[in-house]
């Protein structure tokens, strides 16, 4: 396979377990690859340079201003944007070369593609976590990291773009503790984010909206045929929503103990 004009773009810290499963799923056939670090005190940089890859050292501004200034680092036309712990599948792999190869990327400033995880010993394939559809390819003049600059960035593109088979791999926790562990720093970046709206805590969205989260991935998306894994993911979203509100509530109301 020749070399795709496309600069593979990893923003990680810390992340020497993940790097290698990632940067060995796109050496090769990509032109350019990227690892900005930030406050990385592992051995990451060493692991991504041993495998062709350009290391920067980037300043943590938020999720949303940190990408974006690891996007202005690369030098190809083209960005494929990766998390530490994704890995482009062989399908996906294909289906990026073909994309090129037929001119259809002369049409499109942007391509999506589903992205799979696996959890607890299997892929899940329905719910709340697929095909989540995400856009990470892009041609870099017409696209940017926006969205909130706490929590929940997404690319933007100025123009049309495609949607392509094959799945990125994503290998977000290794175990059931390692998502816990994410519920409650979610929970006080959302309290940020509403804060940061305008918005206030509210009984009826805490009450309503994690029972919306659960029905809507455990039987409207089917998270049911993923097994038992397929109900913790369900329940766990809809605490998690929980607890977000809940983290709202409290600090909303904070105050010092009452003395008797």
């Amino acid at each position: 396979m020749h070399a795709l004009p496309v600069s593979v773009i990893i923003v990680a810290r810390n992340e020497a377990a993940n790097l290698p499963r990632c940067l060995d799923s796109v050496r090769g056939w990509v032109a350019e690859i990227l690892v900005a670090l930030n406050n990385t005190t592992d051995s990451s940089a060493e692991i991504a340079r041993a495998r062709g890859a350009t290391v920067h050292a980037l300043s943590w501004a938020g999720y949303r201003d940190t990408k974006n200034a690891a996007l202005a680092l690369a030098a190809q036309p083209w960005a494929l944007c990766l998390d530490a712990d994704e890995e482009v599948s062989p399908a996906l792999r294909h289906a990026l070369a073909a994309f090129f190869a037929s001119g259809r990327a002369a049409d499109f400033v942007g391509a999506r593609f589903p992205r799979k995880v696996w959890f607890i010993n299997r892929w899940i394939t329905h719910g709340d976590w697929y095909p989540d559809l995400s856009l990470r390819l892009v041609l870099r003049e017409k696209s940017r990291w926006g969205g909130d600059a706490f929590v929940h960035e997404k690319m933007v593109c100025d123009g049309p773009v495609a949607t392509l088979r094959g799945d990125l791999h994503h290998y977000s926790f290794p175990t059931l503790a390692s998502h816990v562990d994410k519920i409650t720093p979610f929970a006080a970046l959302f309290v940020k984010q509403q804060h940061a709206r305008g918005r206030h805590f509210s009984l009826a969205a805490a009450l309503v909206r994690p029972t919306w989260r659960f029905v809507r991935a455990y039987f409207f998306r089917l998270g049911f045929l993923d097994g038992y894994p397929g109900l913790y993911i369900a329940v766990a979203t809809a605490f998690g929503a929980f607890v977000r509100y809940s983290s709202l509530y409290e600090a909303e109301t904070q105050k010092e103990p009452l003395q008797k």
